[in-house]
């Protein structure tokens, strides 16, 4: 038993320093590569920023040719619709949201008031036609006593003249002159009241005796009244000005009285539609008229193509319905927005509303690197 403990210890001791050995020769052998890779890290280190500065600078370069902004609405016409006269409503033949085309009918007005008013100022008109005829008949009666005032007024006179000289020979006393001399007054009387009467009658006539009967100022008057009653009858029917999309017509009802120029509806017109983007100050000088521009509406993936039209006459809040008032000095400074309006290049595949948004970006042709050289 003692012989053999001291054998089996003599085993582990020799054990232990067999087992030590391989383990330190890998550490060894590790060692050198652990220490060749300090330089490429440090190579890693410099190359990976460099890249980034490289490529950093290579899109500052390359880049600013776009502008773009999401601020920008489709925009279409919109007009108000309503009747040139006053009435009672007849007929409505639209709804909401319904497509209509110029000329269609949208709705009437009761057209009898209307047809009795073209009635009477078609009678007027016959009655200054008459009137005129009866004028240039008074004026040839005038002309008729002036001749026959005339001729009186002749006779008269040699009468005179004869009994004169017989006065003036002594064959006849003094007082025999008095009649004739009376006569030939009244007759030169009766002459000037002919000549105011024909002057008057001239008068009358608009000062031309030959004046045709419709182109005296009572009948064109007449005539004038019998345009607007039919002008009015017409307007009885209210049409559509322009295609598009009739809206707010569901107040509108059979019977309800509605006067002449008040808004009933409105037509958004589906055929004239652009682009109004507001750009910011800062982006406006690149921004020419005529860059293409390419549009990407919210409500569809398509992109739709257009070119810069205009640039508007002041900034947004120019327009405002109460402008910003900055002359105390207590402001902060807000970039200001131009609206721009865009026109579309192509009729647009998809339905387009007006008050839409949209995202627009304007190709300026000119990138950053282009704008350091001055091209």
């Amino acid at each position: 038993m003692n012989t053999r403990a001291p054998a089996s210890g003599e085993n582990i001791s020799k054990t232990a320093p067999d087992a030590v050995a391989p383990a330190n020769k890998a550490a060894q052998n590790n060692a050198p590569s652990q220490k060749g890779g300090g330089p490429r890290r440090l190579i890693l280190m410099a190359v990976i920023p460099l890249l980034i500065i490289g490529t950093g600078a290579w899109f500052w370069l390359t880049g600013g040719r776009f502008e773009e902004t999401d601020n920008a609405y489709v925009q279409q016409s919109k007009l108000s619709i309503s009747a040139d006269v006053s009435g009672r409503v007849a007929e409505v033949l639209v709804h909401d949201n319904q497509i209509v085309s110029a000329g269609d009918m949208l709705f009437s007005i009761d057209p009898q008031p209307f047809s009795i008013a073209l009635s009477q100022a078609n009678a007027a008109l016959a009655s200054a036609r008459v009137n005129v005829e009866q004028l240039k008949i008074a004026y040839g009666t005038a002309q008729a006593q002036l001749h026959a005032s005339l001729d009186t007024l002749a006779i008269r006179q040699a009468a005179f003249d004869r009994k004169n000289a017989l006065v003036t020979q002594g064959l006849t006393a003094d007082a025999s002159l008095d009649d004739s001399k009376l006569a030939v007054q009244q007759a030169q009387s009766a002459v000037d009241l002919g000549q105011q009467q024909v002057a008057a009658a001239i008068a009358a006539l608009a000062g031309d005796p030959a004046i045709a009967t419709d182109a005296h100022p009572a009948v064109l008057a007449a005539l004038a009244s019998v345009e607007q009653a039919g002008r009015n009858l017409n307007k009885a029917s209210v049409v559509a000005p322009a295609s598009g999309i009739i809206s707010n017509v569901s107040s509108l009802n059979v019977g309800q009285f509605i006067a002449a120029g008040a808004m009933i509806a409105a037509l958004v017109e589906t055929d004239d539609t652009w682009i109004q983007a507001n750009f910011k100050e800062t982006q406006l000088a690149e921004l020419k008229v005529g860059q293409p521009v390419e549009i990407h509406v919210d409500a569809y993936p398509d992109v739709l193509h257009g070119t810069l039209d205009s640039f508007g006459a002041a900034t947004g809040s120019e327009f405002a319905l109460i402008p910003a008032q900055n002359a105390t000095g207590n402001w902060v400074k807000v970039v200001q927005r131009v609206p721009v309006r865009i026109v579309l290049s192509e009729r647009a595949s998809v339905v387009l509303r007006t008050g839409m948004s949209a995202k627009v970006t304007v190709d300026t042709g000119r990138s950053t690197i282009d704008k350091l050289r001055g091209q």
